[in-house]
């Protein structure tokens, strides 16, 4: 592999990180949805690379799920459905933004911390792949637990999985059957959880987890 290919892939990993950071750092609904589909986009061009420098072309399929399903029919659809509930428009969140970055920071430590020595068997290219990989996921969970809303939880989910397709990319690639299995699972999920959205908006006419726990005595 030439030192270009393998900078021009840490240059696309690490684009993912940076993505990540953005997607922490909204507090708008709508910027949040269309970060989401920006960090979409660089994992689609992320794994097309990958499938170029390992000679892989079925990788090229899990880039154009994650290009089309998570680039673009997910944002469109998370879009009609914020409309449909009237969702407040401001992504309320457990902790504030200057922490939360923070935190962050320290979780792309982490990661390298854990990766770097783990994986010393492997070469570097994979290594520092699967140490941003493991920062994407760790950053898409910290936006699981720093946000109230489930619509803004249901991003850092599937941010979460990006990074997932992220390490097993660089590790040499997933067979075809489970990549297209992991990109429909996920738009069964997502198609799931809408109904849910749904259903508690009717319910609750409310879609804020602090405003749920409330309705069931849980919060103080």
């Amino acid at each position: 592999m030439s030192p270009l290919g393998s900078d021009i892939a840490h240059l696309l990993a690490g684009s993912m990180v940076l993505v990540s950071f953005m997607l922490l750092y909204q507090d708008r609904m709508f910027a949040l949805i269309n970060v989401f589909a920006l960090h979409a986009c660089v994992l689609a061009f992320s794994v097309a690379w990958q499938a170029y420098l390992q000679r892989a072309p079925h990788l090229y399929v899990t880039a154009l799920i994650a290009l089309l399903f998570k680039g673009v029919i997910i944002p469109i659809a998370l879009r009609r459905i914020i409309v449909r509930l009237g969702i407040h428009r401001t992504v309320e969140q457990a902790l504030s933004i200057g922490p939360t970055m923070l935190f962050g920071i320290a979780l792309v430590g982490l990661s390298i911390i854990v990766m770097l020595p783990v994986t010393q068997s492997q070469g570097a290219f994979v290594r520092e792949d699967l140490a941003f990989a493991l920062s994407v996921v760790l950053l898409g969970f910290l936006m699981m637990v720093t946000r109230r809303n489930a619509v803004s939880q249901v991003i850092g989910f599937m941010s979460l999985e990006n990074g997932l397709v992220l390490a097993a990319t660089g590790a040499r690639g997933m067979p075809l059957v489970v990549e297209i299995t992991v990109g429909f699972s996920v738009l069964i999920a997502f198609i799931v959880i809408g109904i849910f959205l749904f259903r508690i908006r009717e319910r609750f006419d409310t879609v804020d987890l602090q405003a749920l726990d409330l309705s069931r005595g849980e919060a103080t």
